[in-house]
């Protein structure tokens, strides 16, 4: 079986990483030619990676292919390529943080903790991918380490959504099967929904940021972009172990006053969506939930309390040379977050508890349903050449995400379809802080509501050339 044609089935949405696995118990692909071609492809992309590595991924390649012929993988992923947003430290690597200030910092000792886990899982690390300066930015643009552009039918290019877009673009462009990301205020949700792919914030902690370059510390979390749900369960799995819990048929609930403020393509889509799920049986109410309104409208008042904590941390820096290396829109954005009012953190801190309690009693067990950005990718090139129009585009990008990390909602944001011009939407389901497991579930059963078998009778389709 060719690689390459398996590669690009992946590209393109037929096949996701359970299915590849499949194909490597079956023995019609082996790891090492599966990652060849991705490393292959990675090779001859543009902006996407800012360090590949791909003597370690071909090592690690080759010891899962011998796994696989002995029956005896590591696990479910064993052989599957995976890449790191450059925060997560890669030993015998730079983290840079998507930044030019720290081209010349010292090559790292170990491991994040989540890699060495994912490692031993078997899994195959390919490498590093870009983002936003410092992850301070919903838009994915980085003048230091490019842009990796989204290309419309209409020939335009569009920003991939940040701040973790090189590990949202490896996933849809087929480079990898998962990259895995950070995201403080939206930044594993918003590039999955611009480029068409599945996203999954898990609660703050659920798996171990050992090594991960902070942005925000009470705010920052991790998660995977890739090609499914059933992708991010297996992974879940890997990471936090299986139960076997009875499961009950998930209830959702739809906020009418955020699909209706949405975009055209974004608003239609959902709405068609909502109408698949309860066509299938499944029960959608749709009533306003005033507990995520009023993180919003906290939010627009007091400002965003992570702010704050970004330019605690970059404050020497912002105040040395170096700050002439910076991206001049990110530099303005953490100096002007230096004169927000130092009590909106310790306030957020103090109200998160029972914010999180008034959430969780409102929804009641259902699975809450939002549009995960009000549009489509942005255009590119007007956001490089105007400080305001970057400012209010990105604030724009974040707002719908930056409820749920306030709250610390595990979020799934889910492809939901296309607009007129090819660019795709994407609805966000979420529950309480903790629920993952739950929500995990619940998004496996809309997904498999929205596109019915696709990835099912994916694992047979892959043929000979």
């Amino acid at each position: 079986m060719n690689a390459e044609i398996v590669r690009q089935q992946f590209q393109q949405g037929q096949l996701d990483a359970c299915a590849i696995a499949a194909l490597y118990a079956q023995g019609k692909i082996t790891p090492s030619a599966f990652v060849d071609a991705c490393l292959s492809a990675a090779e001859q992309s543009s902006s996407i990676f800012i360090t590949l590595t791909p003597q370690r991924a071909r090592a690690e390649a080759a010891a899962a292919t011998s796994r696989w012929q002995q029956g005896a993988p590591l696990s479910a992923l064993d052989g599957i390529p995976l890449a790191w947003k450059d925060l997560f430290n890669l030993a015998a690597t730079r983290t840079t943080a998507g930044s030019a200030t720290r081209n010349n910092v010292m090559l790292e000792q170990q491991d994040a903790a989540l890699v060495a886990q994912l490692t031993q899982a078997g899994m195959v690390t390919i490498g590093k991918t870009n983002l936003s300066e410092f992850a301070f930015s919903g838009l994915g643009i980085n003048p230091a380490f490019g842009t990796p552009l989204l290309d419309s039918n209409h020939a335009t290019q569009h920003v991939p959504g940040g701040s973790s877009s090189g590990s949202a673009r490896a996933v849809a462009a087929g480079l990898a099967c998962f990259a895995m990301g950070t995201d403080t205020a939206g930044s594993i949700r918003i590039p999955a929904a611009f480029n068409g792919i599945t996203g999954y914030r898990a609660s703050r902690q659920r798996y171990n940021d050992l090594g991960v370059f902070p942005l925000a510390a009470s705010l920052d979390t991790l998660g995977p972009l890739c090609r499914s749900v059933r992708d991010a369960r297996a992974l879940d799995e890997i990471l936090c172990g299986t139960t076997h819990e009875l499961a009950a048929k998930p209830r959702f609930v739809a906020d009418p006053i955020l699909l209706d403020h949405a975009d055209s393509a974004v608003r239609a889509n959902g709405y068609h969506c909502l109408a698949l799920l309860t066509a299938a049986g499944y029960a959608v109410e749709f009533r306003q939930i005033s507990a995520f309104h009023q993180a919003l409208q906290w939010i627009a008042t007091h400002g965003w309390p992570g702010a704050i904590e970004a330019y605690q941390l970059h404050a020497a820096l912002l105040n040395s040379p170096q700050a002439e290396k910076m991206d001049p829109f990110i530099r303005s954005r953490l100096l002007a977050s230096g004169q927000l009012n130092p009590t909106l953190l310790s306030d957020f801190l103090r109200q998160r508890a029972n914010w999180q309690q008034a959430l969780q009693n409102e929804l009641d067990g259902a699975v809450l349903i939002t549009p995960t950005v009000n549009h489509t990718a942005p255009l590119y090139a007007p956001l490089t050449a105007d400080a305001k129009a970057f400012a209010a585009t990105n604030a724009a990008t974040l707002r719908l995400t930056m409820p749920g990390s306030l709250l610390d909602m595990p979020g799934v944001a889910l492809p939901s379809g296309v607009a007129d011009n090819g660019l795709f939407t994407s609805l966000l389901f979420s529950l309480p802080r903790g629920e993952d497991r739950r929500l995990l579930r619940a998004a496996q059963t809309a997904a498999d509501v929205l596109a019915p078998g696709n990835i099912a009778r994916a694992e047979f389709s892959a043929t000979q050339p």
